[in-house]
């Protein structure tokens, strides 16, 4: 039986073990390890580093860029191009080739960052006691083992479980969430204990900010936390992008399709016609040629860099092209709180007297906003309770604030901070007050206490700290009149509990007057003999722009889901502040050792039907972020702590805090919000689906060419004519009407009420059947006109070249048309803000009509081309087939919009 009890002390963790067991595992003793121990155990453990990955050559890198659908097609092209000895368009279309490539290679290198960020985190040196004396090494060198020394300002160089603690206070934010130090101390947890709440553990990478403490290491490099979110993150698989996803099949069913009508088209012209094979292999290419779309990768690509462009205006700094276009189709935005939905500043919020309770305003530690009672602002001199409180909380306090560079800084503990801000907005200075003595916070004691001498040469003893720790000290309490009467314990109790419930950290604050004499300080002085002056509520604000942030993403039909590392209380409340939870019904929040032991499908389940998990831990959080991903959903993921990483690299899109967030998260992130502003990202959507929108009609503007272009060469077969297009003049087309009209497309403005549709389905195809049809009527309509074009111009007489020239330029002219058309999908071209509200349009119709003009009549291009010049009544053609297909697009449009409001109405 006893060796069955050791066996179980042996497997719990470190943290819910005694000291003197855990350093009787690791073969240690306070004294420290000898050197001939530590020869051995670096051996056995290795260096206390971080694992790298194996190098990745950068050739690899590079070619890596070059495998996915679109390039493949435009290698295609160039293919083709080259076999034509067409060696200018070979060299533009290989030129976007390359320049993708160059993108995506840069933008990797960059990504790959990520792990390098975590491994920044560690500390370079520490302090051990080895051979019986203390020393600073490398902190690489330390050995499980070891007996590390910390004070303020170290960054902790491993995992320890903590032997002594004096006034200890670490920042463990980038591994909990939590927005404020924790306090240390030795004895055991439980071994069910989430992250946060291991009181004896100080952890790698995390900051000591106040006080010391000693401890044994217990894991380094890869075995620590930091180093588990590590290996997660290199673990983790980056998923395709929805518009990845969708340009592929896009993509697989267009190449199926053009090589199925060109083996149509061979069989068309051996059969029927007899046509010898070299012909039909030129028709072949000249057939592919048209039905590709060489331009749209390029289009593609600069839609997205504006994208990018414009939101860098908005302070999000995208570091994947297709990152906001992604961001534009999410369905669900994952966010942690501290940081990211709150401002990580403590803030006082109430303030309870035995006379009153005062709400206080403004939020961070700017010392402006007002103290309001009864919706009516109070004045402190006039408040006599209030100003008790208030003296004992900026008096008995280490911390300071100050403005430097317009921004108020604090110095010392985050929570005293709060109190020295209240202490500014009410108006208090301390001028004139002296501190005597102090009894420092201890972690295991939760309180403080100063001896001060006030103005008036009163001396008093003053105490803040946990409520239940000074309520036991207290046997009086300030009545409303400003006298001491009997402590009412349940009324307090009460009131701390209603305190809590709103997820506010609840402080007390007491007194005792003592005599002139009285020069030092011990606890043996407030025993049981303090009177109780009253509570103070603080909290973590939310931001106020993430609020509205978060009400527009859910107008726009977006879910908000926050997951936090925060107690279940301080979550609960945020997310009422937040819009998450309305405050009626059931409030309920998923916490981390919940998530710990349900199944995959039930872990589904919760994500889908909960808004708040509070006390995850990294694994958490990137658990319910492939959960949610598992329903189909597109998921963006924001956070700015090392604990965030993981599930930021995972989700669709990772949106990353630019100035509180860590390097590890910035480099896990798709983008960076470089002013910490959650309405970024709601800007972001917006961005995105204007790009999703603008790239909608690039595609729809791009494939009638190519249709057109491809009918033709398909009746030209078919009938037995003379091809009206050679394949030189339609990969002329196709490049000018890409570059010019279709580029227009990109700067198309956002469409009104764009945030007021739901988001789109992921399984959504980029073109649904109403628009094919459209893009098969249209190529129906500039093909034909084409042919006719080309046809009757023979019939009048003009040469093989002119009718070829009088067809590029038909086949031009209806591309112009159609390019106001497609302007506006579904709603009527017919309106004003056709002609003003995107000025590129105009230029590059402009610029497209010199070039057809240069191609026309330049001897060079005719030489290169084929052309030839045409007189001016000839223009008149292409004219009226370009306003034809107009009028009969819009007359199409508007049949669209009427079959679906008949179907769009009750009954149907």
């Amino acid at each position: 039986m006893a060796e069955k009890d050791h066996s179980a002390e042996k497997e719990k963790p470190p943290y819910a073990r005694p000291v003197d067991k855990v350093l009787q595992h690791l073969e240690s003793s306070e004294e420290g390890l000898s050197t001939s121990a530590v020869t051995q155990k670096a051996a056995a453990a290795g260096p206390n580093r971080l694992p790298e990955p194996p190098p990745e050559s950068m050739l690899k890198r590079f070619l890596r860029q070059f495998h996915d659908l679109l390039i493949y097609v435009l290698l295609a092209s160039a293919g083709i191009t080259a076999l034509l000895a067409h060696w200018i368009d070979t060299g533009v279309i290989l030129g976007v080739v390359v320049i993708n490539a160059l993108i995506g290679f840069i933008q990797e290198g960059r990504a790959e960052q990520a792990l390098a960020g975590i491994r920044r985190l560690l500390s370079a040196s520490a302090r051990v006691r080895r051979d019986g004396r203390w020393q600073e090494i490398e902190a690489q060198t330390l050995v499980p083992g070891d007996i590390v020394r910390l004070r303020s300002g170290d960054r902790v160089p491993a995992d320890l479980r903590l032997i002594s603690t004096i006034n200890l206070l670490v920042e463990e934010s980038a591994l909990t969430g939590e927005s404020e130090a924790s306090h240390k101390q030795q004895e055991s947890v439980a071994a069910t204990a989430a992250l946060g709440d291991r009181a004896c553990m100080a952890y790698s990478g995390t900051m000591v900010v106040a006080g010391r403490g000693v401890g044994v290491v217990t894991a380094i490099g890869a075995d620590t936390e930091i180093g588990r979110i590590n290996l997660m993150l290199g673990e983790v698989e980056k998923i395709a992008t929805p518009l990845t996803r969708q340009m592929n099949r896009f993509g697989s069913i267009l190449s199926f399709a053009i090589v199925g009508l060109a083996l149509l088209l061979v069989a068309i012209g051996r059969v029927m016609h007899g046509y010898a094979w070299t012909e039909l292999f030129f028709a072949a290419i000249g057939f592919a040629v048209a039905a590709i779309p060489e331009g749209l990768p390029a289009i593609l690509t600069i839609t997205l860099a504006l994208g990018v462009q414009r939101m860098a205006r908005r302070r999000a700094i995208t570091r994947k092209l297709d990152a906001i276009e992604t961001l534009g189709s999410v369905t669900v935005i994952c966010s942690d709180k501290t940081g990211t939905l709150t401002k990580n500043e403590m803030t006082v919020r109430s303030v309870v007297t035995t006379a009153d309770s005062y709400a206080v305003e403004g939020s961070g530690y700017v010392p402006q906003g007002t103290i309001i009672r009864d919706d009516d602002p109070v004045a402190l001199e006039q408040h006599p309770d209030l100003q008790a409180v208030i003296e004992v909380l900026s008096l008995c306090n280490d911390a300071e604030i100050h403005e430097q560079d317009g921004q108020w800084r604090v110095i010392g503990e985050p929570t005293e901070a709060a109190m020295q801000t209240l202490a500014g907005k009410a108006g208090f200075t301390g001028n004139g007050y002296h501190r005597v003595a102090v009894v420092p916070f201890e972690s295991h004691n939760k309180y403080m206490a100063t001896l001060h001498r006030f103005p008036d040469e009163r001396r008093m003893i003053l105490v803040k700290g946990a409520p239940d720790r000074i309520l036991e000290r207290c046997g009086a309490q300030r009545s409303v009149q400003g006298e001491t009467e009997p402590l009412d314990r349940s009324f307090w109790e009460e009131q701390v509990d209603q305190l809590g419930r709103r997820g506010l950290r609840v402080l007390a604050a007491a007194a005792r007057p003592v005599g002139q004499e009285k020069s030092t300080l011990s606890s043996d002085d407030f025993d049981h003999e303090l009177s109780f002056l009253g509570l103070v509520g603080i909290i973590d604000p939310p931001r106020p722009e993430a609020v509205r942030a978060i009400s527009l993403c859910r107008q726009a039909g977006i879910k908000v889901k926050m997951i936090t590392g925060d107690h279940a209380g301080t979550a609960r409340a945020i997310g009422r502040e937040m819009g998450l939870i309305d405050g009626g019904g059931e409030e309920r929040v998923v916490s981390g050792p919940e998530l710990e032991n349900v199944s995959d499908e039930r872990l589904v389940e919760l994500a889908g039907t909960y808004d708040i998990f509070a006390r995850t831990s990294p694994e958490h959080k990137l658990r319910l972020v492939k959960a949610l991903q598992a329903m189909g959903e597109v998921v963006a993921m924001t956070g700015d702590g090392v604990n965030d990483a993981p599930a930021l690299k995972r989700a669709d899109v990772g949106v990353a805090m630019g100035i509180k967030g860590t390097e590890a998260t910035k480099e896990a992130a798709d983008i960076v919000l470089a002013d910490d502003n959650f309405l970024s990202i709601e800007q972001a959507v917006e961005e995105g689906r204007t790009i999703y929108d603008n790239l909608r009609k690039a595609i729809l503007f791009v494939l009638p060419t190519n249709g057109a272009e491809g009918l033709v060469m398909l009746a030209a077969v078919a009938f037995g004519l003379v091809l009206p297009l050679t394949p030189v003049q339609i990969l002329w087309v196709n490049m000018v009407t890409a570059v010019t009209l279709g580029l227009a497309l990109a700067f198309e403005p956002t469409e009104p009420g764009i945030m007021n549709r739901p988001p789109r389905r992921p399984d959504e195809p980029i073109l649904g059947s109403r628009l094919i049809w459209r893009i098969a009527f249209v190529s129906l309509l500039i093909g034909s006109a084409t042919i006719g074009s080309f046809l009757f111009v023979r019939l009048a007489g003009l040469s093989l070249e002119q009718a070829r020239t009088m067809a590029v330029n038909t086949l031009v002219f209806g591309e112009i048309f159609y390019l106001l058309n497609t302007r506006f999908i579904d709603q009527s071209s017919l309106r004003l803000d056709l002609f003003s509200s995107n000025p590129a349009v105009w230029l590059t119709i402009v610029l497209l009509l010199v070039l057809q003009a240069l191609f026309t009549y330049a001897p060079i291009m005719q030489l290169w081309f084929g052309s030839a010049g045409l007189t001016l009544l000839h223009w008149l053609i292409p004219l009226a087939v370009g306003f034809s297909v107009f009028c009969l697009v819009e007359a199409q449009k508007a049949v669209d919009r009427y079959l679906l409001s008949r179907s769009a109405a009750p009954g149907n």
